[in-house]
Order: structure tokens, then C-alpha cells, then sequence
């Protein structure tokens, strides 16, 4: 009973509830796709629904920011999103640059406003 009285407690509701219960669905999706053909007409409709979905969930942290966000320009914001789906694009498609490029541009125009005021 002490690891649940101790630091690491969040640690662990963390693995049991979040990380656990997804691991199993992930594994049977593996296992139930095999089969599958990834030019499908229901693959294309589910990729494209994930895809609509992403973007609007983009849109929402763009348009109508909570947190820290909200302190930061719209233009900087929107900025970021475009940088980064042109580092996307220009480096052969990396997700990881993407991000790391509009990430880059948020931290720094958030350094710089509130080093500037």
C-alpha cells in the first residue's frame, strides 16, 4: 500500500488507467488488420474522417484558445500552424519536424512578448 501513498501514485493511476486499457484495443486492432487492404474504400472513409478530425481539433486550439494559448496572438498562432505544415511538406513529409518547427515559433513568440513588455 505505500506505492499508493507515495510520489509515484499518479504515476501509476496513469499506466492502470490510461495507458492499460488503450494497450488492449491498440493489440486487437493490430491483430484484426492484418488482412486488411490499405487501399479499401472503408479505410480511405476512416482515414479521411481521422484526418477531419485532426484538423479540427487544430483549428479549436488555433481559433479559441484556453490556457496560456490565449495569451499569445492569433497571427502567432496561425503562424505556427503554417510554418509548421511547410516544414511538414518541405521535409519529405516529417511529422516530427512539423511540430518541432511550430513549436519553435510558439515558445519563441511567447519568449519575446514577454520579454518585450
Amino acid at each position: 500500500m505505500s506505492l499508493l501513498e507515495g510520489p509515484l501514485w499518479p504515476y501509476l493511476l496513469v499506466i492502470l488507467a490510461g495507458f492499460l486499457p488503450t494497450e488492449i484495443f491498440r493489440s486487437l486492432a493490430v491483430f484484426f488488420a492484418r488482412g486488411l487492404d490499405e487501399d479499401s474504400e472503408i479505410l480511405i472513409f476512416v482515414r479521411g474522417v481521422a484526418t477531419a478530425l485532426l484538423a479540427a481539433v487544430i483549428a479549436r486550439l488555433v481559433l479559441f484558445p484556453s490556457g496560456d494559448l490565449l495569451s499569445l496572438p492569433l497571427a502567432l498562432r496561425v503562424g505556427a500552424v503554417a510554418l509548421g505544415f511547410a516544414v511538414f511538406l518541405l521535409a519529405r513529409r516529417s511529422v516530427f519536424l512539423g511540430i518541432l518547427a511550430g513549436e519553435a515559433l510558439i515558445i519563441a513568440g511567447a519568449w519575446y512578448g514577454q520579454s518585450s513588455s
